[in-house]
């Protein structure tokens, strides 16, 4: 899509410019742009309004949060599983079944 945008504007008579390495597009004599000059930000700054109850029911939601301890969860029921006994090579000898 970029490669036809590109052959539309030349054959309409568009010219590509090349610029050397190193050279600034900014050209001599004229002020950098307002966002790169750090003038983005043009009125004054406005002083903040303090809320100090609202924080104050902020800190106190989480202080409660703090104290609560969750409710131990009842683990699944202990379940048997197979385990299988080795002689002493390593060889399986049989296969047992072992409550946890």
């Amino acid at each position: 899509m970029l490669e036809q945008e590109i052959e539309d504007f030349l054959q309409q008579g568009g010219e590509v410019k090349s610029v050397p390495r190193g050279l600034s597009a900014n050209p001599g004599g004229q002020p950098p742009s307002t966002f790169a000059a750090g003038r983005l930000f043009t009125e004054p700054r406005e002083s903040r309004t303090p809320v100090p109850e609202v924080v104050a029911a902020i800190e106190e939601r989480r202080a409660l949060q703090r104290k609560r301890t969750a409710t131990p969860r009842r683990s699944r029921l202990p379940q048997p599983r197979r385990k299988v006994v080795y002689d002493d090579f390593g060889e399986p000898l049989r296969r047992v079944w072992i409550e946890d």
